[in-house]
């Protein structure tokens, strides 16, 4: 899953945001001054409680864009799984100045993405038998957001829009801008040879009404009531997907999902997931004590 959905592009911005990650910490001196570079270690990554797991193929992605010799790493478990409190779901051995200097950043990785996943299994399992989607959105860490995207993946939840370019979402300030709804879809649709997807942003049933005559991909209902969306959800035809959001949280989304939108989508899964917690735990390698 990690190698299909990093396609090249995606990888570029990877490898620029783990050395970003590895340049901030600045040379390791102090292991440097104490473990000779022959010197091996071995390390455990553990879990410390139980979580779903995500990000385990950025251990070697970390690796690759340090210098020196590549550890060794061995995975004991997959993105997506659930592992229980003390699994061990990596093992790597190799040169103790290059598992030191790695450390912090992997774990850093490991234990963010994971609690991603995590929050956005529960909200998943909140809507589980309507046959509603959970979408994220782009309030992701910046420089992390595909990682983020992925690791919503892994959680069962579903991806909005990765950048501007790939959906044109048409909000309150466009649609000012241009006047109408109508106004502004035109101008989209005039604007390029290939238009992309189009999602329009309602705030009134009104707003639903103009939008469904010009049959977008996707309307959104906006920070509307329970009772207004159910209407406003009866207003679109089923060729046209539907998006509820706007402050929805574990204990909204069964009610909104109840009314049987296409997508609910929340920044929560994102931007208030709180980190899982795993390890590291170093020992010296059994092989130099030998």
């Amino acid at each position: 899953m990690f190698s299909l959905y990093f396609n090249d592009d995606r990888l570029a911005l990877l490898h620029r945001l783990v050395d970003l990650a590895l340049e901030e910490d600045g040379r390791d001196l102090t292991s440097e001054a104490l473990f000779p570079p022959a010197s091996q270690l071995e390390a455990s990554i553990v879990a410390k409680e139980e979580t779903l797991v995500a990000g385990l193929p950025l251990i070697d992605i970390v690796f690759e864009r340090m210098r020196g010799p590549r550890p060794l790493v061995t995975l004991l478990a997959s993105d997506a799984d659930a592992v229980t409190r003390g699994q061990e779901v990596a093992r790597i051995r190799g040169s103790a100045p290059i598992l030191l200097k790695a450390e912090r950043v992997i774990m850093n990785f490991i234990c963010h993405l994971s609690g991603v996943a995590n929050a956005t299994r529960r909200f998943v399992q909140a809507v589980e038998g309507t046959g509603v989607r959970v979408l994220d959105t782009r309030k992701t860490t910046p420089g992390q957001r595909y990682l983020e995207k992925y690791a919503v993946r892994m959680g069962g939840g579903h991806n909005h829009r990765a950048n501007l370019e790939e959906m044109l979402m048409l909000k309150d300030n466009h649609i000012d801008q241009a006047g109408s709804i109508t106004a502004a879809v035109c101008a989209l649709r005039n604007a390029y040879d290939i238009c992309p997807p189009l999602e329009v942003e309602c705030r009134t049933l009104e707003d639903v009404r103009e939008a469904v005559s010009l049959s977008p991909q996707r309307i959104m209902l906006d920070n509307m009531p329970v009772g207004t969306a159910a209407e406003a959800l009866r207003l679109i035809p089923p060729h046209i997907e539907s998006e509820i959001s706007g402050n929805v949280t574990l204990t909204t989304i069964r009610a909104l999902a109840e009314l049987r939108p296409t997508f609910i989508s929340t920044g929560a899964i994102t931007h208030s997931a709180t980190v899982a917690d795993f390890s590291m735990r170093l020992t010296q390698s059994s092989r130099e004590n030998a």
